[in-house]
């Protein structure tokens, strides 16, 4: 399957490459880069200014923010801001996960309270899935919706979730209920972050952003903050999740650092970067191919599940070999001013394993398709 893109969304294209190639966005982006450690950037000025073109959530009603068109051109937004450096993680936990989970399954009221800040910049969030004792099989989960009158109380830990410092609100998993199984008696909750009850703690890791672990500590929720029906988030989940496994994103930092990489590469590498060229064309026809199934209104779970496998993988592969072809200038970081590329091997390296965890992990993805689609045993 070849992308194939209207003349519309070809000159959107051009207008957002336009856009992110100005030098008021590209300093912003380097800055970032450059930050001291233990910062991080949150919302930029660059997405405060697709914000207000209707671009940052293009694909949501005018109403809500956007312009009303397609996840095509969505999808086109996500591509070139990775392609083009703009720091993702905060945009696509909040519009891509959080914003679509609330315009596709959020209540009038939910939309209205949520989704126009969102698209404009202004506000983000973030997702409470993991737990320390529960990576990818969310239906293990412990945390506590424990009923107080009409409303709950939340407990429980929630771990690896990115940007939870800089969110306003996130979108929690809990259980309210037991059931026959683990699927059962899952609840959504749009839950405040800046709020007593909930402790932010910064989790260090190797990657260019931290992990937070956040503590629920009996914070009060009503039915106003429940996403799709109590004990009912399963099916919700079930529904959202291939939403954000197109493995575009991952396609795109693997374009990314495998152009910074033909351009530093030294004689002699032909053959790897034409094995390496292969497998990231490969991995965005894949993601283009969810996109498509997406528009068309059939999304497929298990195509999903393959494409953000392979996505990921290659573009785990891709920074690996860019440090073993350039040697250890590669992980020299954007701070030092004898960095090669900006720093983006450096970045890319120790950002890789947790691209292939985050998302469900590999492991995961190749278990779902082996058993949905290939019907071996599990």
């Amino acid at each position: 399957m070849t992308p194939v893109f209207t003349p519309e969304q070809d000159g959107f294209r051009e207008e957002v490459c336009e856009l992110l190639c100005e030098d008021e966005v590209r300093a912003e982006i380097a800055r970032c880069r450059r930050m001291p450690y233990g910062e991080e950037s949150g919302l930029l000025d660059v997405h405060r200014r697709l914000g207000k073109l209707g671009w940052l959530a293009i694909n949501w009603p005018e109403r809500y923010g956007g312009a009303g068109a397609t996840i095509v051109e969505k999808a086109i937004l996500t591509e070139e801001m990775i392609r083009h450096g703009v720091p993702d993680n905060v945009h696509s936990l909040g519009i891509d996960i959080v914003g679509n989970a609330i315009h596709l399954f959020g209540t009038q009221e939910q939309k209205e309270r949520f989704l126009p800040g969102l698209a404009r910049g202004e506000i983000t969030a973030n997702v409470l899935f993991s737990e320390p004792d529960v990576g990818s099989d969310l239906a293990s989960l412990s945390t506590r919706a424990e009923p107080d009158g009409d409303h709950w109380r939340l407990r429980g830990r929630k771990i690896y979730n990115m940007k939870a410092q800089h969110s306003e609100f996130a979108l929690c998993a809990a259980r309210t209920s037991r059931g026959p199984v683990n699927y059962a008696g899952i609840t959504l909750f749009l839950v405040p972050l800046r709020s007593m009850g909930v402790v932010v703690e910064p989790v260090w890791n190797l990657s260019e952003e931290r992990f937070d672990l956040v503590t629920l500590d009996g914070i009060r929720v009503g039915r106003e903050d429940v996403l799709g029906e109590v004990d009912d988030g399963w099916q919700v989940l079930g529904k959202v999740l291939p939403l954000e496994r197109t493995g575009l994103d991952h396609s795109a930092k693997a374009e990314r650092t495998l152009a910074a990489l033909r351009e530093h590469a030294l004689p002699g590498c032909g053959q790897r970067l034409v094995q390496l060229e292969t497998r990231v064309r490969a991995a965005r026809l894949l993601a283009w191919r969810c996109v498509a199934n997406l528009r068309d209104g059939r999304p497929d779970e298990v195509h999903s599940a393959t494409a953000k496998w392979y996505a990921s993988e290659t573009a785990k592969e891709v920074a690996v070999a860019a440090v073993e072809l350039l040697g250890p200038r590669a992980l020299l970081d954007a701070r030092d001013p004898a960095a090669i590329a900006e720093g983006v091997f450096d970045a890319g390296f120790r950002e890789a394993p947790g691209l292939t965890l985050a998302q469900g992990s590999s492991e995961i993805m190749l278990f779902f398709v082996a058993t949905s689609a290939l019907g071996l045993p599990s």
